[in-house]
């Protein structure tokens, strides 16, 4: 039976450009089953999942849940929860990290300190995290089965290699470039990648650099911008993490013009197209088959 993540291969569909967008992603521990809406289809109290999804809507914060890979004890309430908050724009990106003992605190996380979060003011929440990178690899079964049978196997790999700190997590978007991961803290999400490429991305990440293998896009930037991003990574060479940022777009779609500056004083004006004339694909397992836009970078010329 052909899966979302093999059409997708054999349709050679590129994976830049296709992450979801979010400049701040509140991550929060959650051991146990996932359900497809996991905030509200888990052993997290649904109440607080809600709670959560209402107060970040339209802020720039994404919420995901979080396991470590292996066998998932099935507590409804975990004695301690790690949670993350990581902001992902270049030059501003930070991690913050806390135990809690009790969701308290998340309640807190109201619509007013959301919007904060989501424009990268943490205020002072929780400690400053300076570990390995966070690698988060899709393992969300219950909302496409590819990130369960590509996801686990990476995110197992990854831990037993003490690759770097590595959890599962709830859906990142992008079921049909299984397995999926998200590396924090500067948010670039990568697709259709093996333990040991993976390994690779999360040793240039130790060293603030950025591998475009497999890059689907920063997740700071809506999707003309992180094809506009991956593009003058490819002509430059260049690597650095927060060398980069978009400062402009102009246009909708089908035709965007993206402005590229680097932290050295150079510019780039990036052309991106969005293509609606491709094969359907199905976006998820037991989807119908649908266009899918590709957001392809056609030109860059220096300013």
């Amino acid at each position: 039976m052909s899966t979302c993540s093999t059409a997708s291969r054999a349709l050679a569909e590129p994976p830049a450009a296709t992450a979801a967008t979010a400049r701040t992603w509140l991550l929060v521990e959650q051991p146990g089953p996932w359900g497809a809406r996991a905030l509200t289809d888990s052993r997290l109290d649904p109440v607080l999942g809600r709670a959560l999804e209402r107060a970040a809507e339209g802020t720039g914060v994404r919420v995901a849940l979080i396991r470590r890979p292996g066998r998932h004890p099935d507590r409804h309430e975990p004695a301690v929860r790690r949670v993350y908050l990581a902001h992902t724009l270049p030059g501003r990106s930070w991690v913050r990290t806390a135990l809690l003992t009790g969701p308290d605190e998340l309640y807190g996380l109201d619509a007013a300190v959301m919007a904060s979060l989501g424009a990268g003011d943490h205020g002072g929440l929780w400690e400053p995290y300076a570990g390995d990178p966070l690698a988060l690899v899709c393992t969300n079964g219950r909302r496409d089965r590819c990130c369960a049978t590509l996801g686990r196997p990476l995110a197992a790999e990854l831990a037993a290699s003490e690759a770097g700190e590595v959890w599962e997590t709830t859906h990142i978007g992008g079921h049909r470039f299984a397995p999926t991961l998200l590396v924090l803290p500067y948010g670039y999400v990568y697709g259709r990648l093996g333990g040991h490429a993976v390994k690779g991305v999360l040793d240039e990440l130790r060293r603030g650099r950025i591998a475009t293998d497999g890059c689907r896009g920063r997740s700071a930037w809506d999707r003309p911008g992180q094809a506009a991003d991956l593009a003058v990574r490819e002509l430059t060479g260049e690597a650095g993490a927060d060398a980069l940022a978009v400062t402009g777009t102009t246009g909708a779609a089908p035709r965007w013009s993206v402005t590229v500056a680097h932290t050295d004083g150079r510019s780039w004006r990036v052309t991106v197209t969005e293509n609606t004339d491709v094969p359907p694909v199905a976006a998820s397992c037991g989807a119908v088959p649908a266009v899918q836009p590709r957001v392809t970078a056609v030109d860059v010329a220096p300013l």
